[in-house]
């Protein structure tokens, strides 16, 4: 007999004895990307923790415990905020009044969705244009959990000479992500992924092939290295064509979310709260010193996979990143992790994610004996996953970002066509209405 999961709801209280672990899980999903951000920009991770935690509380404070969600660091701005960085006269301080800038016009962006409702998300991004939007989010991350795994070089080709001992670990990790999801009973299943990561992590240091030397140099509390932010106008609009981005990708992020957990989070606790908890806490961060946040598909993945959706368990994992930010040697030893561990958990989560917008696609029955739907999922996936983008001033939009642009426009476009051919029928099928009521009366009154 299958194993039939317990769900646990978004403001489903869990008790401690489970409810740390279950935290924990969610920390380790998302720590190694978004202590890379920092480590790309040259910044102290510990900065971004503190502000991923300080920003998933807010969220979930703004929200009112209606969307559950983990901010960590956002990948979208690490190309504009190098530029930024490189650029004689500039530095990070002036990418950091180019961050808060754009956190700002994302609230701004929440004040207009709060005046015009998500209706137009209906009407621009249809189920056969959202359903392919949602799982690239997903699939485009699927050669980044490779990269990670040591599997692809960075350029994207086979990596040259792989270590068995590489294949090994990272086989091991993602085939307990996999069955443990399945054959574990009762609370075991609702961790399989952190079971996954400790098993791998043990047999990795077994295998030789954990790095302390992080840990020995880190010191036992540290703090966070704030920084004072700075405003040119040169460097804001490098920075600000990345808003387009985020906006893109939180409400993705929002509709696979929805469709995890079955609920629509555009409606309640609505969209307009959600973009403006996010913005927030992009703005805020880059007062701080640190870089924007976004909404962060592992943590979807995670909660795909353990049907655990309980705010108060993120709120738990953004606790544990906030202390993680002050203590330097234990994040130092969860950075050991070796990426053939992360990588193998990775594979899943992201195809979950990816799975999760075919299911979207298969709950909306889509007809796509209709020619408007076959195009429209047609182009979107390949449009995200040809590689093709556009350059925004020094921002390039790409993947599912582009998609998600070019599936609004069309859905915009094939959504005026439709308003226009309904309104024709309605106007000729009044006509002749009209004239079939209007000649049997004449003819009634002659007779």
């Amino acid at each position: 007999m299958a194993n039939k999961r317990q769900i646990i709801q978004i403001k489903e209280r869990v008790p401690l004895s489970k409810g740390i672990p279950l935290s924990i899980q969610h920390t380790f999903a998302m720590f190694s990307a978004s202590v890379l951000v920092p480590y790309i920009l040259g910044i102290s991770p510990s900065i971004a923790l503190l502000m991923n935690g300080i920003g998933t509380l807010i969220f979930i404070f703004v929200t009112k415990g209606g969307a559950p969600a983990y901010l960590g660091s956002s990948f979208a701005f690490i190309s504009p905020a190098l530029i930024v960085i490189n650029t004689p006269g500039l530095g990070y301080s002036y990418a950091l009044g180019g961050f808060i800038i754009t956190g700002l016009l994302m609230c701004l962006v929440a004040g207009i969705i709060k005046l015009v409702g998500t209706g137009w998300i209906d009407a621009i991004l249809p189920p056969a244009a959202m359903g392919p939007v949602v799982a690239l989010i997903g699939l485009e991350l699927a050669g980044s959990a490779a990269q990670t795994a040591g599997i692809l070089g960075d350029n994207g080709a086979m990596a040259e000479n792989i270590s068995p001992r590489i294949v090994i670990v990272f086989l091991v990790t993602l085939l307990l992500a996999i069955f443990g999801g399945v054959l574990y009973r009762g609370f075991a299943s609702a961790i399989a992924i952190l079971i996954s990561i400790a098993s791998g992590y043990v047999l990795a240091l077994l295998l030789g092939i954990v790095d302390f030397s992080a840990v020995g140099a880190s010191s036992v509390f540290e703090l966070p290295a704030f920084q004072a932010p700075k405003f040119n106008m040169q460097a804001i609009l490098i920075i600000i064509p990345a808003t387009l981005v985020v906006v893109s990708e939180h409400i993705g992020h929002q509709v696979v979310t929805s469709e995890v957990v079955g609920k629509d989070l555009l409606k309640d606790p609505g969209l307009h709260k959600s973009m403006f908890a996010d913005g927030f806490s992009t703005a805020l961060s880059g007062l701080c010193g640190s870089c924007p946040t976004t909404t962060y598909g592992e943590n979807i993945g995670v909660m795909a996979i353990t049907k655990v959706y309980s705010v108060w368990v993120i709120g738990g994992a953004a606790v544990f990143s906030i202390a993680l930010s002050f203590i330097g040697k234990a994040s130092a030893l969860i950075q050991t992790i070796p990426g053939p561990v992360m990588g193998g958990v990775s594979f899943l989560l992201y195809g979950m994610i990816g799975a999760s917008g075919i299911r979207l696609m298969v709950d909306s029955k889509i007809d796509y004996s209709k020619a408007r739907n076959l195009a429209l999922t047609s182009v979107v996936f390949v449009v995200g996953l040809s590689g093709v983008a556009i350059n925004l001033g020094q921002v390039q939009l790409k993947g599912m970002s582009l998609a998600a642009v070019v599936g609004m426009l069309l859905g915009l476009v094939m959504y005026i066509l439709d308003k226009n051919k309904l309104t024709n029928e309605y106007e000729n099928s009044d006509d002749s209405k009209l004239t079939e009521v209007v000649a049997p009366s004449s003819s009634s009154k002659q007779n």
